[in-house]
């Protein structure tokens, strides 16, 4: 149980190793970062959850992940101002019985999110 991510590069088919993410804690207009980690090999982060199951809490939360970065490090050439810079994706735990799962499917032009298990 507990909250995780995982991130897939739907450009190039693979998880989006060395992709920048940083996890806030919400509250109305106040974003305070948690932790900034860099994803493995498998686009997860490498210290396993972000939050496991005694330290999650109900409430809202934040991942950012710095796509523009990441697919100019893959030798992607992007425009000037790119499409995507930073995807920022907020979201509420509510029952911190259940595992939170937020998956980042992502190329330079789109991205797709959803609550997985």
């Amino acid at each position: 149980m507990g909250l995780s991510t995982h991130v897939l590069d739907t450009m190039h088919g693979t998880p989006a190793a060395g992709m920048l993410v940083e996890l806030y804690t919400t509250e109305g207009g106040l974003a305070v970062l948690v932790k900034t980690f860099t994803l493995n090999s498998d686009g997860r982060n490498p210290d396993g959850p972000l939050y496991d199951s005694s330290n999650l809490q109900t409430g809202t939360y934040r991942l950012v992940f710095d796509v523009a970065a990441y697919f100019r490090g893959c030798g992607v050439t992007l425009p000037e101002p790119n499409f995507l810079n930073k995807v920022s994706i907020d979201f509420g735990v509510a029952d911190t019985s259940q595992h939170y799962h937020v998956p980042l499917l992502v190329s330079p032009w789109s991205y797709s999110t959803y609550r997985g298990s």
